[in-house]
């Protein structure tokens, strides 16, 4: 058996603990081997997280001279009838879409966990469209959204549909981006939520079910409440990330028809390289920085909330 390398051997084999002293320097030491070790990511995380950060917030208080206007852009944006329409476009957006992507990334979440034969492959295929950059995502449904020749008007067609317009109708654009982002976000939550469905335990079901509980009560007053907390990650985290959505509409509507799909990232998109007004586009990004904090200091809470009720 080899000696603890904690402490030091004695004659006849007995070993004394480290003295207070190289307990002391050990302790600095692993603390320097982590700092070492961290440091690199320290830097990075400053100079490509925190700087710009700051650098906007400055910048939103000057004007297109780089002069000093204070809360002038703050002022114009909540009276600019264009700011509050993407306001309102994005607040739809997430009302539409967040119910949706949980819903059918639970529906999934539970198809892998309970009723697939082969979870393996169904896991597979329900990460294809997540290893897939969105941006290509984008192109591909482009291409299936064309009204005149694309394949989704051709299959409503065949199957005895009126063909539509999608992503050139100011009523069906936004539904249309929807779609794609929910083609993608749908494999990406329903593994946390495959993981919450994993973490509820077993002779809780059980018991359950010895109690007559059918499936679906079982699912609604057991297994649910025990994934509250995975589930208020994904709908916090999914909220956040819809409210930065960004490359669908740059790339398939450029917020149109009529602004329909002027969401407030693609806003400020354009304030800052179509109108080159950087401090405008600056004090929008720090608006909406200011709601997805609100949005993840809300997960904190929930979470907390969660936890304090166990």
């Amino acid at each position: 058996m080899s000696a603890d390398p904690s402490t030091k051997p004695i004659r006849g084999g007995a070993s004394l603990p480290p003295s207070p002293a190289e307990t002391r320097n050990r302790r600095h030491q692993a603390t320097l081997n982590a700092f070492l070790f961290l440091f690199p990511a320290f830097v990075l995380l400053i100079l490509f997280r925190l700087a710009p950060v700051i650098q906007v917030f400055f910048d939103s208080f000057l004007n297109s001279s780089a002069e000093w206007v204070g809360l002038e852009n703050y002022r114009f944006l909540l009276e600019s009838e264009s700011f509050l329409n993407s306001v309102r476009v994005t607040l739809i957006f997430n009302v539409l879409i967040n119910p949706i992507q949980i819903v059918m990334a639970l529906g999934m979440a539970l198809l892998i966990v309970d009723g697939a034969k082969k979870p393996g492959m169904w896991q597979t295929l329900n990460l294809l469209p997540v290893v897939v950059p969105l941006a290509i995502s984008s192109l591909i449904w482009g291409v299936a959204f064309r009204p005149d020749d694309g394949i989704i008007n051709a299959i409503l067609i065949a199957i005895g549909l009126p063909e539509q317009r999608w992503l050139t109708s100011a009523d069906q654009a936004m539904m249309s981006i929807i779609i794609l982002a929910s083609w993608v976000g749908v494999g990406y939550w329903s593994l946390f939520l495959v993981a919450g469905l994993h973490q509820v335990p077993k002779d809780v079901i059980e018991a359950a079910t010895l109690d007559g509980a059918r499936y679906w009560r079982t699912l609604w007053y057991v297994r649910l409440p025990l994934m509250r907390r995975p589930l208020a990650f994904v709908l916090v985290a999914d909220t956040a990330v819809n409210l930065l959505l960004f490359a669908p509409v740059q790339i398939l509507t450029r917020g149109g028809p009529v602004d329909s799909t002027n969401l407030v990232m693609f806003d400020i998109y354009r304030n800052a390289f179509v109108f080159a007004d950087l401090p405008l586009a600056a004090a929008e990004t720090m608006l909406l920085l200011i709601v997805v904090m609100a949005i993840v200091g809300l997960q904190f809470f929930m979470l907390n909330q969660r936890r304090s009720g166990n």
